[in-house]
């Protein structure tokens, strides 16, 4: 299983449009194929940064997954949504495995 971690450098002043859009992909995400971990927005601390993460079996998984969601009326609405409003500033994703499972567990 791979996590995805999207790093978002958002506009502060754009907060709402930034909401708007993790509740959009909230819709879309899950039903075109990967396990929506969530999205994250700035709360305190920093007033630029944001997240989402997700969860696919493989990155042929993930090439899948993104063909899904272009296709997806809301994934379409929300991609032209992030154009519009231009509160994304940058976007970096990245895929990572869990190196510490079991937890908890005692060798």
């Amino acid at each position: 299983m791979l996590t995805c971690i999207i790093r978002y450098e958002i506009d502060p002043y754009k907060r709402d449009a930034f909401t708007t859009y993790a509740q959009n992909w909230g819709q879309a995400i899950p039903r075109c194929g990967a396990d929506l971990i969530g999205y994250f927005a700035p709360h305190e601390g920093t007033t630029t940064t944001a997240y989402g993460i997700y969860q696919i079996p493989s990155l042929a998984a993930y090439e899948a997954y993104r063909a899904r969601l272009a296709d997806d009326p809301v994934g379409r609405e929300n991609y032209l949504f992030s154009q519009k409003e231009r509160f994304l500033r940058r976007e970096d994703r990245q895929f990572y495995t869990l190196a510490s499972a079991p937890h908890g567990a005692t060798t």
